[in-house]
């Protein structure tokens, strides 16, 4: 027995298959002229990012994800531009593909142009994997201006356009609010918490991620910290422990991402009581200069005394 008698279950179906996966995730296509942008109306423009911001128009999110502008290019043409780079300080060339609906790629990133002029460019960062856009996770949007608007226009510099906004500072003490009162609670902090050590038996080591346009936003990770700790007992190796940093600089320790012997959480618990908060001054981390409680990994390693 066939289940679509008649046309119309079927194309009921058909459109709601279509709108599904239409919702879910756009596919993209060979290249097309559909929507197409071109730069040639901006070729040779020097434009800098000053602001960057999330759908709901903050520029950090409820977990701490911050987004800061870094963004500097300029097309040469719709094949090729320059971007500079922050780790070789210098302007480097990249090609430029052009899509449909307003898409293009350049310097490993997609994104959809909104706003194309002399004066500004308004870019939607995409997150494409496969060639399938994930429309959740494309909520992250640029603003760049020219130099010359910059300067003969508004009559300012740029570090005064990437100031954080009342928005963001109103919705920052109110997050700070909900998790300062609660010890297994936090965000990721914009300035995370630092280590100093006050022995020669204890030592720290940040490990540094690497901001980028696409993991300043999606893939940040938290802040983690090597711990090494001289001691007369016994050797050992406890990575990757999740903790809260409370806004006073006290550690709550969570859990291991690790699976551990029988009484593993209670040893490291008292690891972290007996050596870390004697051995460490700990200064909480802070968004916009409010401590607060925050989230990191520690890598905590013990080696016997020579």
């Amino acid at each position: 027995m066939r289940v679509f008698t008649t046309g119309m279950p079927r194309l009921f179906w058909f459109c709601l298959l279509f709108l599904t996966v239409t919702v879910a995730a756009c596919k993209l296509d060979k290249p097309t002229d559909r929507n197409r942008i071109s730069f040639k109306s901006v070729a040779g423009v020097n434009y800098i990012e000053v602001k960057r911001r999330f759908g709901d128009g903050l520029s950090v999110s409820k977990y701490g994800y911050g987004l800061t502008p870094s963004w500097k290019l300029s097309f040469y043409s719709d094949d090729s531009a320059k971007v500079f780079s922050p780790d070789a300080n210098a302007f480097l060339g990249f090609h430029v593909t052009l899509d449909h609906d307003s898409l293009f790629h350049v310097a490993r990133a997609w994104f959809r142009a909104k706003k194309i002029t002399k004066d500004s460019l308004v870019l939607q960062v995409m997150k494409v994997q496969s060639k399938v856009i994930y429309l959740d996770k494309s909520q992250v949007f640029l603003t760049l201006y020219s130099d010359k608007y910059i300067r003969d226009v508004l009559h300012t510099v740029p570090q005064a356009l990437m100031a954080k906004t009342r928005a963001d500072t109103l919705f920052i003490k109110h997050r700070v609010a909900q998790v300062n009162t609660n010890p297994d609670s936090g965000f990721i902090a914009t300035n995370s918490p630092v280590f100093i050590s006050r022995t020669p038996l204890a030592t720290v080591k940040k490990i540094e991620v690497k901001a980028s346009v696409m993991n300043n936003y999606d893939n940040y990770d938290l802040p983690k910290y090597d711990i090494t700790i001289k001691n007369k007992y016994k050797n050992f190796s406890y990575p990757e422990l999740v903790v809260v940093i409370d806004y006073k600089g006290k550690i709550n320790y969570l859990y291991s991402m690790w699976a551990l012997p029988d009484g593993g959480n209670e040893t490291i618990k008292v690891i972290l009581d007996n050596y870390v908060k004697t051995y460490f001054n700990i200064t909480p981390g802070n968004t916009f200069g409010i401590n607060h409680n925050s989230y990191a990994y520690i890598n905590l390693k013990g080696v016997l005394e020579d």
